[in-house]
């Protein structure tokens, strides 16, 4: 599809399908977050050998996200989507065989690898989609991906309870066989595009970032805003754990399903780019995101105010995040895979400096320590927001 080529449109089914299919993809990450003690009970490991699990899965995403999702500019996602869920469907089914750690430590490498079905589907998206819909379906898909996130510790705890941790890769396997089975019938003809060597393909993230200041202001403001998200939940985690609170995984997983209401945020938030109000809906989503954790500093003694500040940071964030993603896709639509590549590996790289973040500030200030200095970041990201807005502004224009 060329630039001036004006795609048919994303129907209502075809964009349901993209937000369960990578809801679905994602989920893969975390299914071992809460099985980790009884993974390791069953293999006779330690329980802080047992985090490498999810150490793993998630480097082999981000290695799989900035190696294999660059493709979608150049190869036929027709057939380069059905191939990584067939990929992705084999490494869950080895997980559920695995009979050693070092087995299953392999196979969940893989399976993080393989699971970036979402990344390649939010710039199809973006592609197929008419100019005066494609933030709508963008955030659609966005927030069933953020569903899969927010969902799968706990569908993974019910599902473990009842037929043990491997039952959850079982029918994982068998979802992404679905998926794949039902994108291969339903993707549709898609145009012949040019063949680039894989170097030079990945080469040409770095040219691509480098020719559009907006997409360097996106990615630093994204960064941030990741980096906050992750402190903020790890923090959590840690609060819900220590008394007053004293709270059971179980527990703690049925106070992050408050934030599904920002898989809501994500669908609507496209709407903002497509009437041409990215710029300052941005903005209004990261004043969102301070106010909020002000109310959750104030809360670290009130389930009540945890719960509203729960909502309103994964609303505020959630949509920053779509607005964010979407302007980067409009930059350049001859390269969305490799935009949204370095988009999805830089939010990972801000992701994991905030866990590490909110390990250090609560180990020596606790949760006032956490929420203050992320409201701090916060601070910083308003102003580089308010400093580049010409460049920003240059990208989103209304739909015409």
């Amino acid at each position: 599809m060329t630039p001036t080529t004006q795609p048919v449109g994303m129907t209502r089914g075809l964009t349901l399908l993209f937000a369960i299919a990578g809801g679905a993809a994602v989920g893969n990450l975390y299914w071992a977050q809460p099985l980790l003690a009884t993974i390791a009970h069953t293999l006779g490991i330690s329980t802080a050998a047992a985090g490498l699990l999810v150490t793993v899965t998630q480097i082999g995403y981000a290695v799989g996200v900035f190696l294999v999702v660059p493709l979608g500019d150049t190869l036929n996602r027709r057939r380069l989507i059905p191939a990584i869920l067939a990929c992705s469907a084999v490494a869950l089914g080895a997980t559920a065989l695995a009979p050693t750690f070092a087995v299953l430590l392999v196979t969940l490498a893989a399976v993080g690898l393989t699971t970036v079905t979402g990344q390649l589907l939010v710039p199809l998206a973006g592609d197929l989609a008419r100019d005066d819909q494609r933030g709508h379906a963008v955030g659609t898909v966005a927030s069933g991906i953020l569903t899969g996130i927010l969902a799968s510790r706990t569908i993974s705890g019910l599902i473990a309870d009842a037929f043990g941790w491997r039952a959850i890769y079982v029918v994982a396997a068998a979802i992404t066989a679905v998926m794949m089975v039902l994108l291969a019938r339903t993707l549709p003809p898609l145009p012949t595009r040019a063949r680039v060597p894989y170097g030079q393909l990945l080469r040409s993230i770095f040219t691509v970032i480098k020719a559009h200041r907006a997409v360097q202001v996106t990615l630093v403001i994204s960064a941030a805003v990741f980096a906050v998200f992750t402190m903020f939940w790890t923090g959590l985690t840690f609060l819900l754990s220590a008394p007053p609170f004293s709270y059971s995984l179980t527990q703690i997983g049925l106070v992050g399903l408050a934030g599904l209401a920002g898989a809501l945020a994500a669908q609507r938030a496209g709407r903002f780019h497509d009437h041409g109000w990215s710029v300052p809906a941005t903005g209004g989503a990261l004043l969102l995101v301070f106010a909020s954790l002000l109310l959750a500093a104030l809360g670290v003694h009130s389930i009540a105010l945890i719960l509203v500040a729960v909502v309103l940071i994964d609303v505020a964030i959630q949509t920053a995040n779509v607005l964010n993603q979407t302007r980067v896709l409009a930059v350049d639509p001859a390269a969305r895979s490799r935009l949204n590549a370095a988009l999805v590996t830089n939010n990972f790289i801000g992701g994991a400096v905030g866990s590490a973040l909110a390990g250090v500030l609560w180990t020596h200030g606790g949760w006032i320590a956490v929420t203050l200095v992320a409201a701090l970041l916060i601070v910083v990201v308003l102003l580089v927001w308010l400093a580049q807005r010409p460049h920003l502004d240059a990208v989103n224009r209304p739909a015409r």
